[in-house]
Protein backbone atom coordinates (compact mmCIF):
# COMPACT_ATOMS: atom_id res chain seq x y z
CA UNK A 1 0.00 0.00 0.00
CA UNK A 2 1.58 3.44 -1.09
CA UNK A 3 2.09 5.93 2.16
CA UNK A 4 0.18 8.28 2.68
CA UNK A 5 2.69 11.02 3.04
CA UNK A 6 5.49 11.61 6.26
CA UNK A 7 6.55 7.96 6.81
CA UNK A 8 7.31 7.77 10.67
CA UNK A 9 9.70 5.60 12.79
CA UNK A 10 8.39 5.84 16.28
CA UNK A 11 10.33 4.43 19.37
CA UNK A 12 9.38 4.59 23.20
CA UNK A 13 9.50 2.12 25.56
CA UNK A 14 6.24 2.44 26.87
CA UNK A 15 3.77 0.83 24.85
CA UNK A 16 0.61 2.93 25.80
CA UNK A 17 2.72 5.61 24.73
CA UNK A 18 3.38 4.31 21.58
CA UNK A 19 0.17 3.48 20.74
CA UNK A 20 -1.07 6.82 22.21
CA UNK A 21 1.38 8.75 19.50
CA UNK A 22 0.18 6.60 16.97
CA UNK A 23 -3.65 7.21 16.97
CA UNK A 24 -2.73 11.00 17.16
CA UNK A 25 -0.29 10.55 14.00
CA UNK A 26 -2.97 8.10 12.18
CA UNK A 27 -5.62 10.68 13.16
CA UNK A 28 -3.63 13.30 11.53
CA UNK A 29 -3.33 11.92 7.85
CA UNK A 30 -0.42 13.15 6.78
CA UNK A 31 1.79 10.19 8.23
CA UNK A 32 2.34 6.88 7.93
CA UNK A 33 4.28 5.04 10.79
CA UNK A 34 5.98 2.63 8.76
CA UNK A 35 7.82 0.87 12.18
CA UNK A 36 7.68 1.19 15.55
CA UNK A 37 10.41 -0.29 18.15
CA UNK A 38 10.61 -0.35 22.18
CA UNK A 39 14.58 0.91 22.06
CA UNK A 40 17.09 2.82 20.66
CA UNK A 41 18.81 -0.09 18.94
CA UNK A 42 15.60 -1.46 17.67
CA UNK A 43 14.75 1.96 16.27
CA UNK A 44 18.16 2.44 14.46
CA UNK A 45 17.60 -0.68 12.54
CA UNK A 46 13.90 0.11 11.52
CA UNK A 47 15.07 3.28 10.40
CA UNK A 48 18.03 1.87 8.47
CA UNK A 49 15.42 -0.19 6.66
CA UNK A 50 12.47 2.16 5.88
CA UNK A 51 14.60 5.16 5.60
CA UNK A 52 11.50 7.51 6.61
CA UNK A 53 11.11 10.79 7.03
CA UNK A 54 11.28 11.49 10.32
CA UNK A 55 12.50 9.51 13.52
CA UNK A 56 10.72 10.08 16.52
CA UNK A 57 12.42 8.96 19.74
CA UNK A 58 11.90 8.72 23.26
CA UNK A 59 14.96 10.66 24.85
CA UNK A 60 15.60 8.20 27.42
CA UNK A 61 14.75 4.04 26.94
CA UNK A 62 15.11 1.57 29.45
CA UNK A 63 16.26 -1.31 27.31
CA UNK A 64 19.49 -1.50 25.51
CA UNK A 65 20.13 1.87 23.52
CA UNK A 66 18.51 4.74 24.31
CA UNK A 67 16.86 7.62 22.09
CA UNK A 68 20.32 9.55 21.72
CA UNK A 69 22.13 6.38 20.95
CA UNK A 70 20.20 6.09 18.46
CA UNK A 71 19.81 9.51 17.32
CA UNK A 72 23.67 10.03 16.97
CA UNK A 73 23.62 6.90 14.97
CA UNK A 74 21.19 7.88 12.54
CA UNK A 75 22.41 11.63 12.02
CA UNK A 76 25.47 9.71 10.58
CA UNK A 77 23.94 7.02 8.94
CA UNK A 78 21.02 8.67 7.14
CA UNK A 79 21.14 12.62 7.41
CA UNK A 80 17.94 12.89 5.22
CA UNK A 81 15.97 11.30 8.31
CA UNK A 82 14.99 14.24 10.36
CA UNK A 83 15.52 13.03 14.70
CA UNK A 84 12.75 14.70 16.71
CA UNK A 85 12.97 13.80 20.43
CA UNK A 86 10.01 12.82 23.09
CA UNK A 87 10.74 14.08 26.27
CA UNK A 88 9.15 14.77 29.43
CA UNK A 89 9.86 17.00 32.21
CA UNK A 90 13.54 16.66 34.18
CA UNK A 91 15.53 15.83 31.20
CA UNK A 92 17.33 18.71 30.99
CA UNK A 93 20.60 17.25 31.31
CA UNK A 94 20.56 15.54 28.01
CA UNK A 95 19.33 17.86 26.20
CA UNK A 96 23.19 19.56 25.37
CA UNK A 97 24.29 15.85 23.48
CA UNK A 98 21.45 16.06 21.89
CA UNK A 99 21.88 19.89 19.96
CA UNK A 100 25.39 18.47 19.72
CA UNK A 101 23.91 15.61 17.62
CA UNK A 102 21.73 17.88 15.54
CA UNK A 103 18.16 17.19 16.57
CA UNK A 104 15.55 18.80 14.54
CA UNK A 105 13.73 19.41 17.63
CA UNK A 106 12.26 18.72 20.98
CA UNK A 107 8.46 17.66 21.90
CA UNK A 108 6.55 16.80 25.08
CA UNK A 109 4.80 13.56 25.07
CA UNK A 110 2.33 15.03 27.37
CA UNK A 111 2.07 18.20 24.92
CA UNK A 112 -1.04 18.94 22.61
CA UNK A 113 -1.87 16.65 19.50
CA UNK A 114 -1.32 19.28 16.81
CA UNK A 115 1.65 20.55 18.81
CA UNK A 116 2.84 17.05 17.84
CA UNK A 117 1.60 16.69 14.38
CA UNK A 118 2.76 20.53 13.11
CA UNK A 119 5.59 19.86 14.60
CA UNK A 120 7.13 16.74 12.69
CA UNK A 121 5.57 17.84 9.25
CA UNK A 122 7.82 20.98 10.06
CA UNK A 123 11.12 18.67 10.68
CA UNK A 124 10.44 16.67 7.57
CA UNK A 125 10.12 19.56 5.79
CA UNK A 126 13.79 20.63 7.04
CA UNK A 127 12.39 22.91 9.81
CA UNK A 128 12.75 22.68 13.60
CA UNK A 129 10.43 21.74 15.86
CA UNK A 130 10.18 23.15 18.89
CA UNK A 131 6.78 23.69 21.56
CA UNK A 132 6.31 26.63 23.06
CA UNK A 133 7.02 24.76 26.53
CA UNK A 134 10.16 22.85 25.67
CA UNK A 135 11.28 26.39 23.66
CA UNK A 136 10.82 27.75 27.42
CA UNK A 137 12.75 24.98 29.29
CA UNK A 138 15.58 25.40 26.92
CA UNK A 139 15.94 28.83 27.45
CA UNK A 140 16.41 28.52 31.04
CA UNK A 141 18.57 25.43 30.84
CA UNK A 142 20.55 26.55 27.80
CA UNK A 143 20.50 30.69 26.97
CA UNK A 144 23.56 31.32 28.96
CA UNK A 145 25.60 28.21 26.70
CA UNK A 146 24.18 27.78 23.55
CA UNK A 147 26.63 27.22 20.41
CA UNK A 148 29.85 27.09 19.24
CA UNK A 149 31.94 29.44 20.13
CA UNK A 150 31.46 32.70 22.28
CA UNK A 151 29.28 35.78 20.33
CA UNK A 152 28.13 38.49 22.04
CA UNK A 153 24.97 38.18 20.88
CA UNK A 154 23.02 41.02 22.00
CA UNK A 155 24.77 43.22 20.16
CA UNK A 156 24.63 40.66 16.99
CA UNK A 157 20.70 40.72 17.48
CA UNK A 158 20.70 44.74 17.68
CA UNK A 159 22.99 44.35 14.66
CA UNK A 160 20.69 42.38 12.27
CA UNK A 161 19.18 43.46 9.40
CA UNK A 162 15.42 43.91 9.11
CA UNK A 163 15.39 40.70 6.17
CA UNK A 164 18.08 38.98 8.97
CA UNK A 165 15.55 38.93 11.73
CA UNK A 166 12.64 37.96 9.20
CA UNK A 167 14.78 35.05 8.38
CA UNK A 168 15.53 33.98 11.84
CA UNK A 169 11.65 34.61 13.34
CA UNK A 170 10.80 32.19 10.33
CA UNK A 171 13.44 29.72 11.95
CA UNK A 172 12.25 29.74 15.44
CA UNK A 173 8.98 29.14 13.50
CA UNK A 174 9.78 25.97 12.35
CA UNK A 175 10.06 27.19 8.47
CA UNK A 176 11.63 25.11 6.18
CA UNK A 177 14.12 27.08 3.82
CA UNK A 178 11.72 26.33 1.13
CA UNK A 179 8.39 27.93 3.71
CA UNK A 180 11.00 30.60 4.48
CA UNK A 181 11.67 31.35 0.88
CA UNK A 182 7.79 31.47 -0.81
CA UNK A 183 6.93 33.57 2.83
CA UNK A 184 9.61 36.22 2.30
CA UNK A 185 9.37 36.23 -1.17
CA UNK A 186 13.30 35.06 -1.86
CA UNK A 187 15.03 32.21 -3.57
CA UNK A 188 15.63 29.43 -1.45
CA UNK A 189 19.53 29.71 -2.23
CA UNK A 190 19.56 33.33 -1.12
CA UNK A 191 18.08 31.90 1.85
CA UNK A 192 20.50 29.53 2.93
CA UNK A 193 22.72 31.86 2.50
CA UNK A 194 21.24 33.82 5.23
CA UNK A 195 20.41 30.85 7.25
CA UNK A 196 24.43 30.28 6.94
CA UNK A 197 25.47 33.50 7.77
CA UNK A 198 23.09 33.83 11.05
CA UNK A 199 24.35 31.08 12.37
CA UNK A 200 28.19 31.98 12.12
CA UNK A 201 27.12 35.06 13.36
CA UNK A 202 24.65 33.89 16.23
CA UNK A 203 27.49 31.07 17.25
CA UNK A 204 24.87 28.58 16.78
CA UNK A 205 25.09 25.05 15.86
CA UNK A 206 21.63 24.32 14.04
CA UNK A 207 18.09 25.44 13.35
CA UNK A 208 16.79 24.57 17.33
CA UNK A 209 19.73 26.43 18.94
CA UNK A 210 18.44 29.76 16.27
CA UNK A 211 14.94 29.14 17.24
CA UNK A 212 15.77 29.21 21.02
CA UNK A 213 17.74 32.37 20.86
CA UNK A 214 14.91 34.00 18.88
CA UNK A 215 12.78 32.96 22.27
CA UNK A 216 15.10 34.06 24.36
CA UNK A 217 15.02 37.77 22.18
CA UNK A 218 11.14 37.71 22.79
CA UNK A 219 11.35 38.04 18.73
CA UNK A 220 8.68 35.63 18.74
CA UNK A 221 5.46 34.60 20.76
CA UNK A 222 5.11 33.27 24.07
CA UNK A 223 2.91 30.53 24.51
Amino acid sequence: MALRGISVVLADDDPIVRASVNTVLAADGRFDVVAQAADGQGAAAAARRHRPDVALLDIRMAAREDGLDAAEALRAQLPNTAVVLLTTFGEDAYIDRALRIGVAGFLLKSGDPATLTDGLAAAAAGGACLSPIVAARLIRHLAGGLGARPVDRPAVLDSLTPRERDVLVAIARGLSNAEVAATLHLTEGTVKGYVSALFDRLGVRNRVEAAVLAHTAGLTPRG
